[in-house]
């Protein structure tokens, strides 16, 4: 059974950074591509960054330039560097696959002060 557990969400100031982490079990985990998604309240749950398993990276306009996703295969385990974090980047994070994710995480809160 796959797991996602997210982690290093924050209360952070405008302009602040942070780092999250998603530690996967129950996959071979290099197999796959992985993503960080979003969601803020009354919004859908969108992709904000995206790593396939050779470490080649995409990103939403919206993030592009301040975002960088990462991944350990060893440790089966996927990051995202945040900065220069906007009020609007506000939502709580999750990671999943980029194809057909499926049994989402608890995700992890980030909230960005003005």
């Amino acid at each position: 059974q796959v797991q996602f557990v997210e982690s290093g969400g924050d209360l952070v100031q405008t302009g602040g950074s942070l780092r999250l982490s998603c530690a996967a079990s129950g996959i071979v985990f290099s197999l796959y591509a992985m993503g960080w998604y979003r969601q803020a309240p009354g919004k859908q749950r969108e992709l904000v960054a995206g790593i396939n398993n050779h470490g080649s990276t995409n990103y939403a306009d919206s993030v592009k330039g301040r975002f960088t996703i990462s991944r350990d295969n060893a440790q089966k385990t996927v990051y995202l560097q945040m900065n220069s974090l906007k009020p609007e980047d506000t939502a709580a994070y999750y990671c999943n696959f980029m194809a057909l994710p499926r049994n989402w995480g608890q995700g992890t809160q980030v909230t960005v002060s003005s």
